[in-house]
């Protein structure tokens, strides 16, 4: 088995998220400069919050997320109309022997935090924990605390 295939679940190599931010970078230097001429993009400031990369390097997810959140469907089209010519860019900014596929996907990070908040703020969860602290002792924070006993 050669030791560049990972096993389903395992991390990413070094190498792989190492690529990863570089590709990070250049795409997000692309999109900043304005370098990528379509009005959508023109329009919208698009963040690049991270790059997964395939463990052969061959392809690149690249998340991103419009300012504010609007638009991400118009924003990913646009992308997809451009992808070609980022692909290029990307290879003349990053030295690899293959010029990574490249795909967008919309970053739902934020969503999904944002999600867990409103379920952590929810009165079931809010009673949930007022119970458990009520049945537990209290915790002791201070370590010299002890010493004194």
């Amino acid at each position: 088995m050669s030791r560049h295939v990972q096993a389903a679940g395992k991390a990413h190599s070094q190498r792989a998220l190492r690529v990863g931010e570089l590709v990070r970078h250049a795409v997000s230097e692309i999109l900043a400069r304005g370098d990528v001429h379509d009005p959508v993009i023109e329009t919208h400031l698009i963040t690049v919050p991270e790059v997964r990369m395939s463990p052969d390097l061959r392809l690149a997810t690249v998340y991103v997320m419009p300012l504010g959140g609007t638009d991400e469907k118009d924003v990913l089209a646009a992308l997809e109309r451009n992808k070609r010519y980022l692909r290029g860019e990307v290879a003349h900014r990053v030295n690899l022997k293959f010029a990574p596929d490249i795909r967008f996907r919309v970053d739902e990070r934020f969503e999904e935090a944002e999600r867990i908040e409103r379920l952590l703020r929810s009165p079931e969860v809010k009673r949930d924990l007022d119970r458990s602290h009520a049945d537990s002792p209290p915790i002791d924070l201070d370590p010299d605390s002890r010493k004194a006993k």
